[in-house]
């Protein structure tokens, strides 16, 4: 097996994602077909380049593990959601909401509204398949585009995640940088506050639509939830106990299933009818909604664990294929020559930017894609002088944001499963998300915000 060129590794690389991007966008396949073809396009590659058997299976399995506690925590967002419109919480939320929201205004407060949720919780997950789902059901009510609405609501929950103290990427990109937390998101915001400001413009000029649901449908549409649905504001006690297991940083998952309890004892409160065989159904096949009204049958008719299953299939794919990317060096071959090549402030801040992006693209895990940047390009940033600061910032910017972005990345699956928006129909609307890395290579050839290193620690 002769050592593997950089020319080698590009050329498999441009191949994969044409394959991949071209199925998928051009053909408009379901992401699973093209990635399975790119997982045996990489096996026959192996094979050629005589990678045992167990080397393959071993680079498969490490990928996969990486996704594992995220497969779960799909799994139990999709019966959270099932549950969480049986017992009334999502329909509550969304009657509230028509009831308190100024539809002038409805798109720039669901992406504010996100935002400060999201970064009072730390979880894009969380906020995109709660709040983000009632936002969605009244954003569709009241006639706004589903991809508007979604890009709104994934923007503020990038947002949130992304400035959160609590959040995991956050964390993650400030200890592979080695950077204090609070340092970290303090510097974020040279290029964050931006791209919050230009992101609210944005929607608040999208959000003028002129086609909008009439006072007496939306009144309506309240009348047909409130009939059908309990509208309490005991729904508020779900919601609240989100907010105290992020504050006491429960992880997810006991914070999902304890959630998932409360709500089923909301459920036998709102409706003792219903029977212990009924409520796995919901948690399993999920609700369906059979009130009669087209609209809100289509809104609430949701969640369950098998509504996951396509998004987990296409994770494991994804993950499998990017493990394998790994064990078979490629990865590396690519980034050891970019790393250490000299480079100006301005290009290695791109470079490193457009590295964390590929690695979104190719193995579609966003800490794989702040992992891998950040420990090939750390000491490119000290040799130039420049404060981990810097590089910590570039890795949140495109490495754990972009993910949402990618129709086959974690997040991308996550969150058009749970919203029912197609990934490339919220991405035009995704502003704050694509603001993010051109802002922060901007900054870098501007030299904006760019922090450099102390002379006795240059040595």
């Amino acid at each position: 097996m002769k050592k593997l060129s950089i020319r080698e590794s590009f050329a498999l690389l441009f191949l994969l994602l044409i394959m991949i991007g071209v199925s998928i966008i051009k053909f408009n396949l379901d992401p699973q077909t093209p990635l399975l073809l790119a997982i045996t396009v990489l096996i026959i590659w192996g094979r050629f380049r005589k990678h045992s058997w167990e080397e393959i299976h071993e680079g498969i399995q490490k990928g996969v593990k990486t996704g594992v506690i995220p497969m779960i925590i799909f799994i139990l967002i999709g019966a959270l959601i099932a549950i969480w419109i049986a017992s009334g919480i999502i329909p509550s939320m969304m009657v509230i909401g028509f009831k308190l929201l100024n539809p002038s205004f409805f798109i720039p407060s669901v992406f504010l509204i996100c935002a400060v949720v999201g970064t009072s919780i730390g979880s894009a997950f969380t906020t995109v398949s709660t709040i983000g789902l009632a936002f969605l059901g009244m954003g569709t009510a009241m006639g706004f585009a589903p991809g508007l609405v979604a890009g709104a609501i994934v923007s503020g929950s990038v947002f949130g995640d992304k400035m959160s103290p609590l959040s995991d990427s956050t964390n993650l990109s400030a200890a592979v940088a080695e950077v204090d937390l609070f340092k970290h998101i303090k510097n974020l915001m040279w290029t964050t506050i931006p791209s919050l400001i230009l992101s609210a413009l944005l929607f608040l000029f999208f959000g003028m639509n002129k086609q909008l649901a009439t006072t007496n449908q939306v009144a309506e549409l309240t009348k047909v939830i409130e009939t059908n649905f309990t509208v309490s504001w005991l729904a508020a006690i779900p919601i609240v106990l989100i907010f105290i297991s992020s504050w006491r940083r429960i992880p997810a998952i006991p914070t999902l299933l304890i959630n998932i309890a409360v709500s089923i004892g909301l459920l036998k409160i709102h409706s003792p009818e219903v029977s212990l065989s009924q409520m796995s159904s919901y948690i399993q096949e999920g609700y369906v909604s059979t009130t009669g009204n087209e609209i809100i049958d289509a809104l609430l008719s949701r969640g369950g664990v098998q509504s996951m299953m396509w998004s987990i299939s296409l994770i494991i794919l994804a993950l499998a294929l990017g493990g394998l990317l790994m064990e078979f060096k490629i990865i590396d071959t690519v980034m050891a020559p970019i790393s250490n090549a000299r480079l100006s402030i301005g290009n290695l801040i791109l470079v490193t930017a457009l590295s964390a992006i590929g690695i979104n693209a190719l193995v579609g895990e966003q800490y794989l894609a702040i992992v891998l940047p950040g420990n090939a390009f750390k000491k490119t940033y000290k040799q130039m002088g420049l404060s981990p600061l810097a590089l910590s910032r570039v890795l949140e910017d495109a490495g754990a944001v972009m993910n949402s972005l990618i129709p086959w990345g974690v997040s991308g699956v996550f969150i058009s499963t749970a919203l029912g928006v197609p990934t490339l129909t919220y991405l035009p609307y995704a502003f704050f998300c694509l603001f993010s890395p051109i802002l922060t290579v901007i900054s870098g050839y501007a030299n904006i915000g760019i922090k450099k290193l102390k002379p006795s620690t240059l040595s």
